[in-house]
């Protein structure tokens, strides 16, 4: 592969989420003539002192946060920022090993890659009153051939999922999700069987998501057309599972066997397993809210993005599904607030946003995307 594209990883901050509460261990179960955007092969990240890895090209090391130059203007001299000079990022959808797409609450729709300009391929109006607008991407699950591209957006009327190809007017797939003056905000994700997983805010009404008769505060999973998936409880109904207050983030593993949900509660942070039913229990909670953002499942293990921590919290799955101990933080205030998530081709490593223009300490090459390794993350590197 050429361009090796490094993530240099040292002084991994392996930093325990003290705070954090474990409950009963339970067992896991989105021109001219046009340019195609098909899956691309390239370099993959570097973690330095990884020997499956190996050098960067020319013979090079894996370079450490240290060693590495701070940005000038949009150039960024870190080897897993693959896009720059972005607004803040609250969706991303991997198209290659070095390629993406990010979107953020306005509905301009860009596509990243390492060492060129971002280029605007959708521009989707929308409503972002309150946390609203565009906060969701995933691919259609047969993208190799229809190139469609799946957002979750805010209108004036409702909150929906729409789709689009590159430079064409979204179309509505699933309207009516209910919109109120706060919990808008919702995230996309394949089931990777064909469906696509829909979580959806509670609009500001806190009952509205344990009411089986509304969409609000629910895990859907419709087909392509937003029709309900022939597997769902209710055969006639979108409804996978329900009590979200303000979710954040949707992720299911490359085998399509376990998917995973982020929640802001009013009172604390949330991770869930998405079972069919009410979800009661959650796999993790974070009091101490941390702004859980994104989330990615690799191979024996779900890292999810965190905005007011500025870091990526691993939590790592025993065979049997249950954790192993506490989350462990990595990448803490390397790139600043976290976001968006999507796990790359491999599934050794994910594209995350950032959201540093939206309250935190931003560089001149904010926002960025960035590839970070994560079946290798934490203890599994060694690093302290």
């Amino acid at each position: 592969m050429r361009g090796a594209l490094v993530a240099g990883v040292s002084a991994l901050a392996l930093v325990a989420a003290s705070c954090a509460q474990f409950p009963d261990a339970r067992p896991a179960e989105s021109w001219q003539e046009k340019p195609r955007l098909t899956p691309e092969a390239g370099p993959k990240p570097h973690v330095e002192g990884d020997p499956e890895n190996g050098p960067r090209a020319g013979g090079q090391p894996g370079r450490t946060s240290a060693s590495v130059q701070p940005p000038q203007g949009c150039k960024d001299f870190d080897p897993a920022v693959i896009g720059t000079c972005l607004e803040p990022v609250t969706a991303v959808a991997t198209l290659g090993e070095t390629t993406a797409l990010a979107a953020d609450r306005s509905g301009r729709v860009v596509r990243v890659e390492k060492d060129r300009d971002p280029v605007e391929i959708a521009r989707i109006p929308v409503d972002m009153t309150g946390d609203g607008g565009l906060t969701g991407l995933a691919l259609s699950p047969n993208y190799a051939e229809d190139e469609l591209i799946y957002a979750y957006v805010t209108t004036a009327t409702d909150n929906r999922v729409v789709r689009f190809a590159r430079n064409d007017t979204a179309k509505p797939v699933l309207t009516g999700i209910p919109k109120g003056g706060s919990g808008n905000r919702g995230a996309l994700a394949s089931d990777r069987r064909g469906n696509l997983l829909v979580a959806t805010g509670d609009a500001g009404d806190a009952a509205a998501a344990g009411d089986p008769n509304s969409l609000a505060g629910k895990v859907l999973r419709v087909d392509t057309s937003g029709k309900p998936a022939k597997d769902n409880p209710n055969a006639n109904s979108p409804v996978l599972a329900s009590g979200l207050h303000a979710p954040a983030g949707l992720c299911t593993d490359r085998e399509g066997k376990a998917s995973w949900v982020t929640d802001r509660a009013q009172d604390r942070d949330l991770l869930f397993q998405v079972r069919p039913g009410k979800l009661a229990t959650p796999a993790w909670n974070w009091p101490d809210r941390p702004g859980v953002g994104g989330c990615a499942a690799g191979a024996g293990v779900i890292s999810v993005a965190m905005e007011r921590s500025a870091a990526l919290a691993n939590l790592f799955l025993n065979p049997d599904g249950t954790f192993k101990g506490k989350p462990q933080l990595t990448e803490q205030n390397r790139y600043g607030r976290l976001s968006a998530a999507d796990i790359a081709p491999d599934g050794t490593y994910a594209f995350f946003g950032t959201m540093n223009k939206a309250g935190g300490q931003p560089v001149s090459s904010d926002d960025r995307v960035v590839a970070i390794p994560i079946n290798k993350a934490g203890a599994a590197n060694g690093k302290d």
